[in-house]
C-alpha cells in the first residue's frame, strides 16, 4: 500500500510541478521537398503538416473544446483540408454550398457517415479514438480532407509558410511526432524524436519532409463503388435528409 501511495504522490507532485512551471512555446518550421503538388512547387504552400508532443513518464488528458471545430464545405472543398483535434473533440461540417453534400469516412481512424444534407445545414461528429481519419464526400469524388485525432493537448498544424507553434507546453520530456498526408510512413518515422522542454521558448531545427514516396490512393464512395456522374444543375438528390 505504501508503495502505491508513493507512486500516486509522485505522479501528483510531477503534475503539480508541471502545471506551476512557466509553460513553453515550442516553435519550428516545415520544408516540403520533392513534391508534385502545384501549391507546393509554385506557391511554396507548406501548410497542413501536423506535429504533436507525446508526454513521456506522465499523463495529461487533453481538454475537450467546448465548441466543435469547423470543417466547412464550400466550393466543393473541405476547409481546412487538415484538422487536428484532441480525443473527445467534435467537428462540425456546415454545408455552405448551394448543393447537397455527404461527408463520410469508411477506413482508417473513426468510421462515420453524416448522411446527405441540404445547403445551409450542418452535421457534427464526435471523435473518441486516436488516429488518422480520412474524410470524403459521397457526392463529389474530388473532395477530401484529413482529421488527426490526438491523445495529447500539445499539437499544431503548420501554416502556409511552414511555421508551427505548440503553445503552453509544461517542462518535461516528450516524444515529437509528425504527420503529413503526402509523405510515406517511413519518411515520417525518421522525424520522430525525443525532446526536452525546459526554457520559456524552444526553437526546433527546420524539418525537411520529402514527398517523393507519396502515391495517391484512389477512393470509392461510401458503398465501396465507383462514383456515378454528378449532375450539378440538380440541387436536390433523392433520399436527401431535410
Amino acid at each position: 500500500m505504501t508503495w502505491v501511495l508513493r507512486i500516486c504522490f509522485s505522479a501528483w507532485a510531477f503534475t503539480a510541478l508541471a502545471l506551476s512551471a512557466t509553460p513553453t512555446t515550442v516553435r519550428g518550421s516545415i520544408d516540403l521537398v520533392a513534391s508534385r503538388d502545384p501549391m507546393v512547387r509554385r506557391h511554396k504552400d507548406y501548410s497542413g503538416v501536423v506535429v504533436w508532443l507525446e508526454p513521456l513518464g506522465h499523463l495529461i488528458a487533453p481538454a475537450i473544446p467546448s465548441r466543435p471545430t469547423l470543417m466547412v464545405q464550400k466550393n466543393k472543398m473541405f476547409n481546412p483540408h487538415v484538422l487536428a483535434i484532441p480525443v473527445g473533440g467534435s467537428v462540425a461540417f456546415p454545408n455552405l454550398d448551394p448543393i447537397f453534400h455527404n461527408a463520410f469516412s469508411n477506413f482508417n481512424g473513426q468510421i462515420f457517415d453524416v448522411g446527405l444534407y441540404k445547403p445551409g445545414a450542418s452535421r457534427t461528429v464526435v471523435f473518441n479514438r486516436e488516429g488518422i481519419v480520412r474524410v470524403f464526400c459521397n457526392i463529389h469524388p474530388q473532395m477530401s480532407a484529413v482529421i488527426v485525432v490526438l491523445g495529447t493537448p500539445y499539437f499544431a498544424v503548420s501554416a502556409r509558410n511552414g511555421v508551427f507553434e505548440i503553445l503552453d507546453v509544461p517542462p518535461g520530456d516528450y516524444q515529437f511526432h509528425v504527420f503529413h498526408e503526402r509523405a510515406a510512413p517511413e519518411t515520417l518515422d525518421v522525424l520522430t524524436r525525443r525532446i526536452t522542454v525546459e526554457a520559456p521558448r524552444l526553437e526546433l531545427p527546420a524539418l525537411v519532409i520529402s514527398e517523393s514516396g507519396y502515391l495517391p490512393a484512389p477512393h470509392r464512395n461510401k458503398y465501396g463503388k465507383d462514383y456515378p456522374p454528378v449532375i450539378e444543375e440538380q440541387p436536390v438528390y433523392p433520399g436527401a435528409n431535410k
